[in-house]
């Protein structure tokens, strides 16, 4: 029996190391002398394939100066598309992050070939099994249904408002493995119940991660206090931390977050502060890495938030630290992606809470004065009484080649269906067009209709075009390109003018809405909704059937304004403006900032049920 032990054992090591002829040699010879244990090593062969074939989840980071972020960005586009892999790629001039999902083997393929890289030495690549994600509305939310890179100003956006100073990456704090961490965390509970011993500063630990994801779980460790901000996003932490830094001053500071990467700009941040912040330690590769060397969790109870298909990740011990927000049941499964009516953000809200068809206020809106007790969605929202409620202004921006009084024709439907909530106000773009047509090479000319017509306007495109204000047809140069409007940047900083005076003379608006070329506009501004502060003010958009431009605004940080995006879906019959640039246009902006409606009526804002319920929803919380 030893014998053939010794034997299985090495004919296991044959079949993972040697060429495949190699394999099937040694497994007819062993099979042939072994028939008991034939079927066992049939089994570890299959057990290989079908890993191979498994899927994952990739995370990994990497801080360092990126000499080409064209040529990178071409690296990436190219293997993660001969890999079939999907997920979010950002490129900034000080590093990468990344989050994509695949097959492990094209997982591995990855790795191997970014690491022969000089740029990546070093770097934690964090991969993970899990079952494949399906085409969902979860999928689809978190980026694994599209490929998406793009070239950023920051890797995550750490403030909302410009830093006087913003903090070195180079001072972040000292990484801990997972196994130093969780040391230091019993030292820190052994020297502080110790008699005889008396440190010289106390531990405290630091959570950076969002509300939403330290609701499902977080570290505690006994005579260790564990902060928690209570931020809705990550951009709020500083100033969190500018807030509470008596809280940190003196302290020995272990932080953590998901996978490590906000505890470098953090940590580097609280450094900066000076004296009585030097000892700053951070959890390297984030509670992923503690996780996997402490499969019982360790100090770690709950489960980890993670921004994929999979939702959370818990440890072996199975416990649940969260609560449904409606009944306090214990509670931790996001799966149903249930939001707070007021800001978007994730709420827990169990299975039976759920069928209640509630609507619901997070824990931090409840704090700072919205209505406690949630409304129902069966019963009929009120809307405002016209005469006793002021109504949501909102500007309109018209697509190319339209006009303020032909966008307010087709949208007739929409205003009558929200009379009682919103005033639009419509207007013409800045940049006449010339009226063209195309000369036909072969058979007969076709001429233009014989009578006046309304002109039209853009936005974006060369104002060359001003000069020509003639109303005659005229033949156009060029055959009509299709694509012509992700091409049309030049006449922006004249379009972003006249908004200006326009807001300046006829605001304030609450909202802006676009629709198509406009949304494109109304995109850009959003993107620089802080630096417009003062000009041009305004609390959400409205993207109707957008695409996102090319230019520097939409290459920065994602876009933090509430959002509502309507636009055609995959078999929506939109032949102006693709599905794919609209959804591209969503992924510019923030996580939980976003309220999405995929219709199938080609290139329109659709009026009837469900959308127009949708759109009111949006539009009551600003109300």
């Amino acid at each position: 029996m030893e014998v053939e032990l010794v034997l299985l054992v090495l004919a296991c090591k044959v079949f993972v190391e040697m060429p495949q002829w190699v394999d099937w040699i040694c497994f007819d010879y062993f099979c042939a002398n072994n028939p008991k244990h034939c079927c066992q090593t049939e089994s570890m062969v299959e057990t290989k394939s079908t890993n191979d074939d498994k899927y994952g989840v990739l995370l990994y980071y990497k801080y360092s100066k990126i000499p080409d972020l064209d040529d990178l960005f071409t690296t990436y586009n190219s293997n993660c598309n001969s890999l079939s892999l999907l997920g979010r790629v950002r490129l900034a001039p000080h590093g990468v992050n990344v989050t994509i999902g695949g097959k492990l083997s094209s997982l591995n393929e990855h790795i191997a070939f970014m690491s022969k890289n000089p740029l990546f030495e070093g770097t934690d690549f964090k991969l993970a099994t899990c079952s494949e994600p399906i085409n969902d509305k979860i999928a689809e939310e978190c980026g694994f249904t599209t490929l998406s890179i793009r070239i950023v100003k920051e890797l995550v956006t750490f403030s909302s408002n410009p830093l006087l100073k913003p903090p070195e990456i180079s001072n972040a704090g000292q990484h801990l493995s997972a196994v130093e961490f969780h040391s230091l965390l019993q030292n820190a509970n052994a020297s502080e119940t110790s008699e005889t011993s008396k440190p010289s500063k106390k531990f405290v630990l630091l959570d950076a991660r969002n509300l939403y994801e330290t609701r499902i779980g977080k570290f505690h460790a006994p005579n260790v206090e564990t902060l928690d901000p209570e931020i809705r996003q990550y951009s709020d932490l500083p100033s969190w931390l500018d807030n509470h830094s008596e809280k940190l001053r003196g302290n020995n500071i272990l932080m953590y977050c998901t996978g490590g990467i906000r505890c470098e700009m953090a940590s580097a941040y609280i450094k900066s502060k000076g004296p009585g912040f030097e000892n700053v330690f951070q959890l390297y590769g984030g509670i992923q890495r503690y996780m996997e060397q402490f499969p019982d969790g360790g100090f770690f109870k709950g489960k980890n938030f993670v921004f994929d298909h999979r939702v959370s990740v818990g440890p072996s011990n199975g416990n649940v630290v969260g609560n449904c927000l409606i009944c306090n049941f214990p509670f931790d499964d996001y799966s149903s992606r249930s939001r707070c009516r007021y800001c978007r953000m994730l709420v827990l809200v169990c299975h039976a809470c759920k069928g209640k068809d509630l609507v619901y206020a997070c824990e931090l809106c409840q704090k700072y004065g919205k209505p406690v007790e949630p409304e129902t969605e069966s019963k009929p929202k009120p809307e405002p009484d016209p005469k006793g409620s002021k109504k949501l202004r909102i500007l309109c921006l018209h697509g190319f080649r339209q006009n303020a009084s032909s966008f307010k024709g087709r949208t007739a439907s929409l205003a009558k269906k929200l009379k009682n909530m919103v005033e639009f106000v419509y207007i013409d773009a800045p940049h006449q067009l010339q009226f063209i047509y195309q000369n036909k090479e072969i058979g007969e000319t076709k001429f233009p209709p014989n009578k006046v017509c309304n002109r039209k306007y853009a936005w974006f495109i060369d104002p060359s075009t001003d000069e020509n204000t003639s109303l005659n047809w005229e033949i156009a140069q060029t055959p009509f390109d299709s694509l012509q409007y992700q091409k049309q940047t030049s006449g922006y900083d004249e379009s972003l003018a006249y908004l200006k005076e326009l807001v300046t003379k006829n605001g304030p608006f609450d909202g802006i809405l676009g629709f198509s070329q406009g949304a494109a506009m109304a995109a850009c501004v959003a993107a620089q909704k802080l630096s417009l502060k003062g000009e041009i003010d305004f609390r959400f958009v409205i993207l109707c059937s957008g695409f996102c431009v090319n230019l520097a605004e939409n290459e920065k940080n994602l876009i933090n304004c509430p959002s509502l995006h309507i636009y055609g879906s995959d078999h929506g019959k939109d032949t102006q403006i693709a599905f794919d640039a609209s959804r591209r246009l969503v992924l510019l902006f923030e996580e939980g900032s976003s309220v999405i409606i995929e219709h199938d009526y080609g290139h329109i804002i659709p009026t009837r049920s469900p959308y127009i319920d949708t759109i009111k929803d949006f539009l009551n919380r600003f109300l």
